[in-house]
């Protein structure tokens, strides 16, 4: 079982990681002003997992609408995605990959995971 790890950074601000069953990191947060906003965050992760995915990796992609997955290549030529909400904010993205299809098991990790992860705090 998957659980949501909110982490305050340096500048007081609040993020998050999901961690997979095994405390691997699956995808990580943008910076929140709060402890709320980033539960909120959370939630919209959990809403949109399900959404479709914009293949950019492939020339002449079908562009999608928000909410959704991008899977794009990054400039040191590794495969990475970010789930954008339906505002077109980025919500979660995950590290670079050098296969595509490890890219897209991180996805469907994701999918597996977020909605019934637990939300801890790794502070007081």
């Amino acid at each position: 079982m998957g659980k949501f790890v909110l982490k305050k950074t340096a500048n007081g601000k609040v993020m998050f990681n999901l961690l997979a069953g095994n405390s691997q990191i699956i995808c990580t947060s943008q910076m929140y002003a709060s402890e709320a906003t980033a539960k909120n965050g959370i939630e919209s992760v959990r809403k949109n997992v399900g959404s479709d995915i914009e293949d950019q990796t492939v020339e002449g992609f079908e562009a999608k609408k928000c909410p959704k997955w991008e899977l794009y290549t990054d400039k040191a030529g590794e495969t990475r995605f970010r789930l954008k909400a339906s505002n077109g904010e980025i919500i979660a993205s995950g590290e670079g990959y050098k296969a595509k299809s490890s890219a897209l098991n991180g996805i469907e990790s994701i999918r597996k995971n977020a909605p019934e992860a637990e939300i801890v705090k790794d502070y007081e």
